[in-house]
């Protein structure tokens, strides 16, 4: 039983956050925070993983290095959203200007 609620926990964390990603397309901000959200829960199904097999922790290490360098990557695509068109919603964004 604790079998399974250990790998429930993980998937519904992970389907709540899809469910954000896809519901708020309005704003950039928002769209980055749920996947973060996402991030962290295929992080904590990982780490549980890596547990139960009894294997080192620094593949959990190394995707955690790269959850924050995306992180960053999406914080400087808003910052420069923001500075360019003055706000984060989607519909003043054109992809086909320059």
């Amino acid at each position: 039983m604790l079998m399974i609620m250990i790998w429930i926990m993980p998937s519904i964390l992970f389907i709540m956050g899809m469910f954000t990603f896809v519901s708020n397309r309005k704003h950039l901000l928002s769209m980055l925070l749920s996947l973060e959200y996402i991030v962290l829960s295929l992080f904590l199904l990982l780490f549980i993983y890596l547990n139960m097999i009894s294997y080192e922790n620094f593949f959990s290490m190394m995707f955690l290095v790269f959850s924050v360098c995306e992180g960053a990557l999406g914080l400087s695509v808003l910052v420069s959203m923001i500075r360019t068109h003055g706000n984060d919603y989607f519909q003043s964004f054109n992809i086909l200007q320059c």
